[in-house]
C-alpha cells in the first residue's frame, strides 16, 4: 500500500510569483451555454485561458535558465530521468528568514532525520515557507536560503536533483544567488515553489516532478508527488 502526496501548489489568478517573472492570468475562456450549440445531442463542454511564466508555479528549472551558454539545454531537451528518484527532506525551518542555511545545518539536518543521503538522491530541503506565508506577500521575501558554504555541500553529495517549498533556494537578501551559481556549474538543477515537505520528514520517498514539454522552455511547471511505501 502506497501514499501519494501532493507536493505542488494551487495554481490561480492571483497566486504568489517570483517579483519580476509574469504574473499568472486565468479567466474563462468557453462555457456550457456557448458550446451547447455545436451540437445534437446534449453535450457541451467549458474550458479555462492560462497565462503563466514557465518560473512561476511549482516548477524545476531549466539549465538554460541558470546558464547564458547558448549550449544549455532547455527544459524541452532534459533528459526525463533527472525528474524523478528515490529522495529524502530534510527540516531547516528553524533558520531565520533572509539568513543563509549553512553546512552545519545541512548536516545537522541529515543526521537528525535519521535517513542516508546516497549519490543521486533527490534532495528537498523544508523551510517551512509555503506552510507560513503561502498567498501573501510574505512568502516572496520571508525565508532563508542555501549559502555557499550549503550549495557546495549539496554538489559534494552529487545529488541528482534538489529542491525548496520557497520561491528561490537562495537567501532572499543576496544579490550574488550562490546556489543558482552552484547550480549553473555543477548542472544540478532544482525545483521551486514545492507544498507539504513537512510530510516527508524522517522518510524516504520516491518523488515524482515531471515538467511540461514546453519547447525552448526555461524552466517547467510540475504536478509534483511524493510516493510513500507503507511496511
Amino acid at each position: 500500500m502506497s501514499t501519494i502526496i501532493d507536493l505542488s501548489q494551487d495554481i490561480y489568478e492571483t497566486m504568489m510569483v517570483y517579483p519580476g517573472h509574469l504574473k499568472t492570468v486565468q479567466f474563462q475562456h468557453a462555457y456550457h451555454y456557448e458550446t451547447e450549440v455545436n451540437f445534437e445531442s446534449d453535450f457541451s463542454f467549458q474550458t479555462t485561458g492560462l497565462m503563466l511564466n514557465d518560473n512561476g508555479p511549482t516548477h524545476v528549472d531549466s539549465f538554460s535558465h541558470l546558464d547564458p551558454d547558448p549550449d544549455a539545454p532547455s527544459i524541452d531537451q532534459m533528459p526525463l530521468d533527472l525528474f524523478y528518484g528515490s529522495g529524502i527532506c530534510l527540516d531547516v525551518s528553524h533558520v531565520a528568514p533572509r539568513t543563509d542555511i549553512t553546512e552545519v545545518d545541512c548536516e545537522e539536518a541529515l543526521t537528525a532525520s535519521g535517513q542516508e543521503l546516497n549519490e543521486g538522491d533527490v534532495l528537498l530541503f523544508h523551510t517551512g515557507t509555503w506552510e507560513k506565508y503561502a498567498g501573501t506577500r510574505d512568502y516572496l521575501t520571508t525565508f532563508p536560503g542555501l549559502g555557499e558554504a550549503a550549495s557546495a555541500w549539496i554538489a559534494d553529495h552529487k545529488v541528482k536533483v534538489f529542491g525548496v517549498d520557497s520561491p528561490t533556494p537562495d537567501n532572499p537578501a543576496s544579490k550574488i544567488y550562490p546556489c543558482h551559481l552552484m547550480s549553473r556549474h555543477k548542472r544540478i538543477t532544482h525545483y521551486e515553489n514545492l507544498a507539504n515537505l513537512r510530510l516527508l520528514l524522517g522518510k524516504r520517498f520516491d518523488f515524482y516532478g515531471f515538467p511540461l514539454k514546453i519547447v525552448g522552455g526555461h524552466g517547467g511547471p510540475t504536478r509534483a508527488v511524493a510516493i510513500l511505501s507503507e511496511e
